[in-house]
């Protein structure tokens, strides 16, 4: 078998001009990589040794045999672990940039200082006409946010709360020390972890243990009136236990952007509660130049035969 002495880099969600742009950045870098389209019929499956993906259709990835890393889109890899082809000994990297995580501080912060201020509940009296000078809402400085899962998101999520002035916990599922946070973890840390938190923020990764774990029983041991603010994954919370907190006034109100079926679908009851604000999966959505510098740097990373980083674990789930 001759394998072709050029190497390519599969992509599958640019458009051409993306595409291009892709090209002439890579070209002054790694000249001898070749850069294609997924539906690229002139590529030879022989010469691929990377794709960058996003939900690629199921027995694709098993076309290419001298496939070498699977380039993630996003930070989370669910949309490839469904395969049942899926390479088992192909190395997966999660694209988690400085940029997503300034992202992901960005949003959470907005969110948090929307729970605290009351703005769906302000949302609601503008679009009834009403005036609302009650509504004022409380203190960065007299809130407590909760992370669950204190990974690289997590972390850089907590330190730009602590900079607005917010008490911050987080919880995790071993010990962790990150400053100015106090720090649960496990199983028996959780619960605490809850009854602290006035928002709590879900950064959790996607894993069996971790799907459909924001129950009723887990919101029932948040403060009364907490905030939820999910940005971890859309099946880890429960949307029928969302709705009854909120209705009961157990939950004061959401701000969520990941969910079960994306696209939200249009009669899904979250769009019109008074309590949710819906966001469409943007919180760490990044720049292509972004996504372009990561590649660069894992592809770098594999010809040089260094660790990748920023690689998923397939024992662990995340």
């Amino acid at each position: 078998m001759n394998i072709p002495e050029q190497e390519t880099l599969l992509i599958n969600f640019l458009t051409d001009a993306e595409l291009a742009e892709w090209k002439t950045y890579f070209s002054s870098r790694l000249p001898d990589l070749r850069l294609a389209a997924w539906d690229d019929v002139s590529v030879d499956p022989l010469s691929v040794r990377y794709v960058l993906v996003w939900e690629p259709e199921a027995g694709q990835l098993a076309r290419f045999p001298h496939l070498r890393v699977i380039l993630s889109e996003a930070a989370g890899v669910d949309h490839l672990l469904s395969d049942s082809t899926l390479p088992p000994d192909i190395p997966i990297t999660r694209m988690v940039t400085p940029e997503t995580a300034a992202r992901m501080a960005d949003y959470v912060t907005m969110a948090s200082y929307m729970l605290v201020r009351r703005l769906p509940e302000i949302i609601q009296a503008q679009r009834h006409k009403r005036w609302a000078a009650h509504l004022a809402g409380g203190l960065a400085s007299e809130t407590a946010v909760g992370i669950l899962g204190l990974g690289r998101l997590g972390t850089a999520v907590a330190q730009r709360l602590l900079a607005n002035g917010f008490t911050v916990n987080g919880w995790s599922r071993s010990a962790k020390t990150v400053p100015g946070v106090v720090g649960f973890y496990g199983a028996k840390g959780l619960s605490p972890f809850l009854t602290r938190s006035q928002i709590m923020v879900n950064l959790l990764p996607d894993t069996a243990e971790t799907r459909g774990i924001i129950n009723d029983d887990f919101l029932a041991q948040l403060p009364d009136g907490a905030g939820i603010i999910n940005v971890g994954r859309g099946h880890q919370l429960q949307h029928d236990a969302l709705l009854r907190a909120l209705d009961r006034g157990r939950v004061s109100g959401a701000v969520l952007d990941v969910f079960p079926q994306e696209p939200l679908p249009e009669d899904d009851p979250l769009w019109c509660h008074p309590g949710v604000i819906v966001t469409s999966h943007v919180a760490s959505l990044i720049s292509h130049q972004s996504k372009a510098q990561h590649a660069l740097t894992i592809i770098q990373a594999d010809r040089a035969g260094q660790a990748l980083p920023l690689v998923f674990n397939r024992t662990l789930g995340y």
